[in-house]
């Protein structure tokens, strides 16, 4: 299940607020399960949940970018695999425009997110560099039918992907979520890419 945030009343990173979205998130299966009790278990200890100097486990956002052509991954340049956007959440910011600014600073598209507000379609917990742990909410956008441009210093490899050739490229723990995706856009992306910003 996907959960909405009340885009009135944004949520902010803090503990309780993050608490309120994730248990709001129905999980489907069983990596998807784990992922929110541990994401659950972290904001109990954690102050400064986004804060990525806190603590070495933090809150990060990521973009599942849908559209009339697919989705969008990117080949991520340390890891070598095929990914959506996203990255740590800046001072002052509530997730899901983390995830937006992420996913176009790493594409060069202009987002939207669904008409209605954001929409986090996935939890996931991960190891990252340093010793760090992610945990990440994933927010559906929509894009423009045009061809990424990402900018000098971010992954020059990202594309549009119909979704059974993203199914097969995409790092395993993307699985879930791009099933989720893919079942909204069947059902909403003809109001959806009227969302998308103009190529």
């Amino acid at each position: 299940m996907t959960t909405r945030p009340d885009p009135g009343r944004p949520e902010a990173c803090t503990p309780t607020a993050l608490a309120r979205l994730v248990e709001g998130h129905r999980a489907e299966g069983p990596r998807e399960e784990a992922a929110r009790e541990r994401f659950l278990a972290e904001l109990a200890r954690l102050p400064r949940p986004c804060d990525e100097d806190a603590d070495p486990v933090h809150v990060t956002a990521s973009a599942i970018i849908v559209g009339r052509r697919g989705t969008v991954l990117h080949r991520h340049r340390r890891l070598g695999r095929w990914m959506q956007t996203g990255g740590h959440v800046e001072a002052g910011e509530e997730p899901w425009r983390a995830a937006r600014r992420e996913g176009e600073e790493e594409t060069g598209l202009a987002l939207a997110e669904p008409p209605g507000g954001p929409v986090l379609v996935d939890v996931d917990v991960h190891p990252a560099a340093n010793g760090h742990t992610h945990l990440d909410l994933r927010y559906l956008l929509v894009g423009p039918d045009r061809d990424p441009t990402p900018p000098p210093g971010e992954s020059p490899e990202v594309a549009w992907f119909d979704w059974e050739e993203a199914a097969a490229l995409a790092d395993p723990a993307l699985t879930g979520a791009l099933v989720r995706a893919r079942r909204l856009w069947a059902r909403q992306g003809a109001a959806w890419a009227t969302a998308a910003p103009a190529p």
